[in-house]
């Protein structure tokens, strides 16, 4: 019968031993010692009680995240019970707020970054991918704010509308009434804040004139009648304290949007955005982030956070970020229609000579019968290159009249040729034709360019090699997006404001490239694995109530 007793000293070896030769934390802890030494410099202290190590606390939180821990308790407890975190921490258990202040501090987001460029080179190194194309997709993830938070932009501006008007009033009532004197007024159509403060202060000496002719008066009727008057200057005044505190509030709501139509009042960076589930099961807007995601064989290896629901405006910073953080950016840049627009194509193809595997919204619908078939869109028509002109269903010219600019809120200027119709009198087609008033000849317009864009697009899908590579799009970054969500369970931010969540969502991205890594990988990630036993020396490590030998 084997020996058991439970009050026995036990000193087990080295952990790293216990673990499982394909283990995950062989690959979090290869990854990490490969950042640079420099990256962890912000993290030295040259005075007080020394801070746990950088790389430690990378190591554990990468870790933590692998195994499904997103708070900081639940990290502290894997370390005080998981195997490979003891590990990887090295007999140290530090805090959970410990643990929190790190995931979020400025500087993580760098260690982050060389994590992303350091796991990129190894893939590029290991010929897991091809550096031919990216695949750029977005999805849209909850942010950790109360629900019913929102402010909304047109909310706030038609309050802020109404309070001018209101201020405006009251002002002129004052005025009128002669309760105070004109002020100097630098926008007739508008108080500012300023000007409210000097009304409230020619209120407050209003009612202080009041006061002290009260003071003085030995009439009891008379004091009376001055009470009664210094009633009404202390009502203005009042409406005028309320109106500078609104008219704050509105500047600082005005302030937080930006270009967004709304906000959390639990996170200001939070945008309201529809997303496919919700409380409520009715198509309700939750606060959240849009997530842009550039993969390849199926590993993330760049990503940020914007607060726009929608993925148009989105590339081209997205791009930059690549480009200026990550990893110079490969010849195909492959997405799907939700980014097709003139502007991101011409900021591929011409600033950045990349070939865009991008479709645009009409693509596919151009592509059917019903499409090719209408002979009354302008796509089908007849075109006369000499004239400048195309030929209506009911053979009429319609010709080229001037050129058109339109310019969205965003400042970019798209440029349309506009043609003209010669005669849409008495056609009997004009009802199927145009939406036109009576007298007036349809109106068509062409952005050439566009068109140019679209054709280029649609000859790169067609081709053998290239439509390969885009038909890849939904295979490679699609599942990032479900592993992320379905697998790890990451579905809901745990941290508020921008930079917080991007660090957040950098630890989950890697957390799913790193499990998929050993996945597929198994033992090979053993191959930069440290000798523990080179020089036959003994360390002793304390840990809880156990003592732990290990020989390095």
């Amino acid at each position: 019968m084997s020996y058991y007793n439970m009050n026995q000293v036990v000193l087990p070896m080295d952990l790293e031993m216990k673990l499982k030769e394909n283990d995950i934390a062989f690959a979090i802890n290869n990854l990490v010692e490969s950042i640079p030494e420099e990256a962890f410099e912000p993290f030295r202290k040259e005075t007080g009680r020394p801070p746990y190590p950088a790389r430690m606390m990378m190591k554990i939180i990468l870790c933590g995240y692998t195994q499904f821990a997103f708070s900081g308790r639940k990290i502290q407890a894997l370390v005080e019970d998981s195997v490979r975190m003891m590990w990887l921490a090295q007999g140290r258990e530090p805090s959970y707020k410990t643990i929190n202040r790190f995931r979020v501090d400025p500087y993580a987001k760098e260690l982050l970054r060389e994590c992303f460029v350091q796991f990129r080179s190894q893939l590029v190194k290991e010929e897991k991918i091809e550096e031919e194309a990216i695949f750029i997709d977005g999805t849209k993830l909850e942010a950790n704010a109360n629900k019913f938070t929102f402010v909304w932009r047109k909310s706030v501006e038609k309050y802020s509308a109404s309070l001018v008007d209101k201020s405006n009033q009251v002002y002129e009532e004052l005025i009128e009434k002669q309760i105070i004197p004109e002020i100097e007024r630098d926008d007739f159509d508008e108080l500012s804040i300023e000007e409210m403060k000097e009304i409230v202060e020619k209120l407050s000496e209003k009612i202080e004139a009041y006061d002290q002719k009260i003071e003085a008066s030995d009439l009891g009727e008379e004091r009376k009648q001055l009470r009664s008057d210094r009633k009404e200057p202390k009502q203005y005044r009042k409406q005028f304290e309320d109106f500078i505190r609104r008219k704050q509030k509105y500047q600082k709501d005005m302030e937080i949007f930006h270009v967004r139509n709304s906000y959390s009042k639990t996170d200001h960076d939070a945008t309201f955005m529809r997303m496919k589930d919700d409380y409520m099961i009715n198509g309700q807007l939750k606060a959240g982030y849009n997530i842009q995601l550039a993969t390849e064989g199926q590993y993330a290896l760049a990503y940020d956070i914007f607060p726009n629901p929608t993925d148009t405006r989105t590339l081209i910073p997205f791009l930059n970020t690549i480009e200026e953080k990550f990893f110079e950016l490969p010849k195909y840049i492959v997405a799907d229609a939700g980014y097709g627009s003139e502007q991101n194509y011409e900021d591929i193809i011409e600033n950045r000579n990349r070939t865009p595997l991008i479709t645009y919204n009409q693509y596919r619908k151009e592509k059917k019968k019903k499409y090719k078939n209408n002979a009354f869109h302008v796509d089908n028509w007849e075109y006369n290159a000499d004239e400048d002109a195309f030929t209506c269903p009911n053979g009429k010219k319609v010709r080229f009249s001037h050129i058109s600019h339109r310019t969205d809120k965003y400042g970019y200027t798209r440029e349309f040729k506009v043609y003209e119709c010669e005669d849409c009198t008495g056609c009997p087609l004009r009802d199927l034709c145009t939406k036109a008033k009576v007298g007036n000849n349809r109106k068509v317009s062409r952005n050439e360019k566009w068109e140019s864009q679209k054709e280029y697009v649609r000859e790169k899908l067609s081709d053998e090699k290239t439509g390969e590579i885009y038909g890849k799009r939904k295979i490679d970054v699609e599942p990032v997006f479900g592993f992320l969500k379905a697998n790890l369970g990451f579905t809901r931010m745990s941290v508020r404001g921008k930079e917080k969540v991007k660090n957040e969502l950098g630890f989950a991205l890697m957390a799913v490239n790193l499990r998929k890594y050993t996945a597929k990988n198994g033992k090979s990630i053993l191959k930069n694995k440290s000798d523990s036993t080179k020089n036959g020396s003994v360390r002793f490590l304390i840990a809880r109530n156990h003592f732990f030998i290990t020989f390095g």
